[in-house]
């Protein structure tokens, strides 16, 4: 069967329980269609780039989908149907990958907290400070 993934994008004023509960749902809408959900992950509240409906923020979500074409159709036209979801990108791929992807890896890489190798502001290194600058004569 075709291999696809699957991101939609819900409202930012719904909790993250309900988005749970709209990701079961369309994941039952796939399954009812003889799909099969590989993967499902939840990439949290994150910033949109421009506003889609008069939100500024969005619940990511995604699928690794395993199944026919019309599974994916009926999918995308619950998610049409659906006020709860702004937006909604299906792509076919050769293969899906079953480590986590790299929103999330890159998550739990900001979670561990700070590296340590940033300096402080107050200490500008070897840049020194920008010391006197003269003079600058009449501005007019």
């Amino acid at each position: 069967m075709p291999l696809y993934e699957h991101i939609f994008i819900a409202r930012q004023d719904i909790s993250p329980a309900q988005v749970e509960g709209l990701t079961e749902t369309l994941a039952k809408v796939v399954t009812d269609h003889g799909g099969k959900i590989e993967k499902s992950e939840y990439w949290g509240l994150r910033n949109l780039q421009y506003k889609i409906k008069k939100n500024r923020k969005g619940h990511y979500s995604l699928f690794n989908i395993d199944g026919p074409a019309d599974a994916v159709h009926e999918l995308e036209r619950q998610e049409r149907i659906n006020d709860d979801v702004l937006r909604c990108l299906t792509v076919r791929v050769d293969e899906l990958d079953a480590e986590p992807s790299p929103v999330l890896s890159r998550r739990d890489r900001n979670d561990r907290g700070d590296r340590g190798d940033r300096r402080d502001r107050g200490d500008r290194g070897d840049r020194g400070d920008r010391g006197d600058r003269g003079d600058r004569g009449d501005r007019r």
